[in-house]
């Protein structure tokens, strides 16, 4: 049975900002505590990624995923095929500008375990899964920002 999380936040930044900390892949192990390595192993022409290796672990699970990416102007997608922890997940950050310097983004992911997950696990795993993708990218923008205001 598939399990589907969903969290919005509103990021101080504008689209535009967050769309590039979400392209640059190879960060993602620095401000994610689930994302142990990323290898970007082909490039969309205009440089984002196309497919990532990823290697993840929550809860002392390791998987192992190629992940798909499809982006848009102000939303990205990804899948990844099954793998030995699942039989696939869907993940969509969609983007919507609320003032200049100011993105309501919104974090979807669909994930379908290979096997049956006591509750209480699926419930800790999204809510440590929804803060890294939500809270995790706000302090990457923010930092982000911060290094690109002059001083």
């Amino acid at each position: 049975m598939a399990v589907q999380a969903s969290r919005e936040i509103v990021i101080e930044a504008s689209p535009e900002v967050i769309m590039e900390a979400l392209a640059d892949v190879s960060t993602l192990t620095a401000w994610s505590p689930v994302h142990k390595r990323m290898e970007v192993l082909d490039r969309y022409d205009d440089g984002r990624p196309h497919h990532v290796r990823a290697t993840i672990k929550i809860f002392g699970m390791v998987d192992k995923e190629i992940l798909e990416y499809h982006w848009g102007p102000d939303w990205v997608v990804w899948d990844a095929a099954a793998t030995f922890q699942q039989h696939g997940q869907h993940v969509e950050y969609t983007l919507t500008r609320e003032g200049l310097d100011k993105t309501r983004v919104r974090f979807d992911i669909t994930v379908e375990p290979s096997g049956p997950i006591p509750e209480f696990i699926v419930k800790r795993a999204s809510n440590i899964v929804l803060g890294t993708a939500t809270e995790g990218l706000r302090e990457r923008v923010m930092g982000t920002e911060s290094a690109r205001r002059p001083t």
